[in-house]
């Protein structure tokens, strides 16, 4: 489900009582050019024939994107891994394994999570990749839904919420019925960020895998 993310965040800043999710997402390309964050991230996955409950494990770290298609996803618990794209490549480096996968950004991101966090400063782009709409409210937050226009892909859907026009949650669903919710928090908006911060070198050692 990280592969998922490999390519994926929203949004933030403050709106009137009339904004949907569709309306925070504009906002948020327009107004918000980089960001940080904190973020928990649970994965589920459909049970299997022999278990009474689905399976789910939690992961802990920080998130930070520039715009445009810069960011990268820091998992500090329960296992270190780092996910960076550093707008031509996408690295994932593991560290219990000491092993970094590369690959293509342009090839890896498209109808991704990621493209809908750090993509361009206005819609066009992910209007291309996505089918978008508003969805109801709920839980307290405004909800905006996005369907990749590649059916062939893993990703089915991602749901993101907002809450008073600042990103909340994603929520990703995958073709296999597994589900991935982050959820953020300690948001720094337009954050003092530059293109340097997301250079990537692969440790001393480390085996690199290009497929």
């Amino acid at each position: 489900m990280k592969q998922l993310l490999l390519a994926g965040v929203l949004a933030w800043s403050s709106f009137g009582a009339q904004a949907d999710g569709l309306q925070d997402l504009e906002k948020f390309l327009r107004e918000v050019s980089s960001g940080q964050a904190s973020f928990t991230q649970v994965v589920t996955s459909p049970k299997r024939s022999t278990e009474t409950t689905a399976r789910s494990k939690t992961s802990n770290g920080r998130f930070e994107f520039l715009r445009p298609n810069l960011f990268r996803f820091q998992y500090t618990k329960p296992f270190e891994q780092t996910i960076v794209a550093d707008g031509q490549t996408l690295w994932l480096h593991d560290v219990d394994l000491n092993q970094v996968t590369s690959r293509s950004q342009k090839d890896a991101l498209g109808s991704t999570p990621a493209a809908l966090i750090a993509s361009g400063a206005d819609m066009k782009g992910l209007s291309e990749a996505f089918e978008l709409k508003a969805a109801p409210a709920r839980d307290g937050l405004e909800w905006l839904e996005a369907k990749p226009k590649d059916r062939n892909g893993q990703l089915q859907m991602v749901r993101v919420g907002f809450r008073q026009g600042r990103l909340s949650v994603l929520d990703i669903e995958d073709s296999l019925g597994q589900r991935s919710v982050l959820t953020f928090s300690e948001w720094r908006d337009n954050a003092a960020l530059k293109t340097a911060d997301f250079k990537f070198q692969p440790p001393p050692g480390a085996s690199v895998i290009r497929p």
